[in-house]
């Protein structure tokens, strides 16, 4: 597993992060041996969300911690709070406190490594959430702060209040989801690929130094399915299957691969709890695809080089 230093001092974090949305049904079995293996495994870094599962996935995670003690000072936890399911997404100063302080009691932890707000809130007042953020930092319950789903503009509206850095944005990000790429290609041309739905995002993370965690890095659509699975991406399988032999990775090393050669150090957040396909996603870590290698898989995704 590599590494990487989104923090900027000096803490490395694992390349890849380790999704937590699919935990809540796990036994006291599976989640002990789930939590040992990844860490045996190189991954120091898990994404909670305080709506996976209810609640549930927090809850079932910070029993293996217990259980497990001597890990909690191994690893890095991330959460994200903002979205109030099926109502709203809320950045008051109120509602971002008591979700963390509702994460950390499900967790069993006295504070988390990262907070990101989940989804925007279309009612953000800065300043609000610059006191939420100033209070969970003076008392130690986060450490450090970012931002998910945010354009640039969104994230620069926030930094006109909040002093914390903003270190990460969790953004959709797939070889079959890869307008955020395929946008840079196409500048100024009149075809799909060249829609900029996100505001130049990639390019002003890089400038700005904020790491991109790609989240469904195996998903097409809106979380329609593995694009690893569906028939409909035959094409783009004959090249995944070709390099992934060439390498001696498997197709899931190959999808994570392509993500981890753009130059930015992204940090995708995987959501499988398969023992086997968390270590196909380690092994992955270690290879570096060529130039070459890279663009055969993009263009086998449909997007075209002008």
């Amino acid at each position: 597993m590599k590494y990487i230093k989104p923090f900027g001092n000096g803490t490395e974090v694992s390349q890849v992060a380790l999704g937590c949305m699919r935990i809540a049904d796990k036994t006291d079995k599976e989640m002990d041996f789930y939590l040992n293996e990844a860490v045996e495994l190189g991954f120091n870094y898990f994404d909670h969300a305080d709506i996976y599962g209810r609640g549930r996935c927090e809850e079932v995670f910070g029993r293996a911690l217990k259980r497990n003690p001597e890990l909690r000072d191994k690893i890095f936890i991330q959460t994200k709070c903002s979205i109030v399911p099926g109502k709203m997404y809320d950045f008051s100063k109120e509602h971002i406190i008591s979700a963390v302080e509702g994460s950390l009691e499900r967790l069993g932890v006295d504070g988390v490594e990262t907070l990101l707000l989940h989804r925007p809130d279309l009612l953000m007042e800065p300043e609000e959430v610059a006191e939420a953020f100033d209070e969970l930092e003076k008392s130690g319950k986060v450490k450090h702060f970012g931002v998910s789903n945010h354009s640039p503009m969104q994230i620069e509206l926030l930094k006109t209040a909040v002093k914390q850095p903003l270190l990460f944005n969790q953004m959709q990000l797939s070889i079959t989801n890869a307008n955020m790429i395929s946008s840079g290609a196409n500048v100024n041309l009149a075809n799909s690929d060249g829609v900029n739905y996100d505001g130049y995002l990639r390019d002003y993370c890089r400038l700005n130094g904020i790491t991109v965690q790609p989240w469904s890095p195996l998903q097409f659509g809106f979380i329609e399915g593995s694009f690893l699975t569906n028939r409909k991406y035959k094409d783009l399988h004959k090249v995944i299957d070709k390099i992934a032999e060439k390498y001696g990775i498997t197709d899931t090393g190959v999808a994570i691969s392509w993500l981890l050669r753009l130059p930015e150090k992204m940090q995708p957040v995987v959501g499988s709890t398969n023992p086997d396909r968390i270590r196909a996603v380690a092994e992955a870590s270690d290879v570096t695809l060529s130039r070459e290698d890279w663009y055969e898989i993009y263009c086998a995704a449909g997007y075209k080089l002008p």
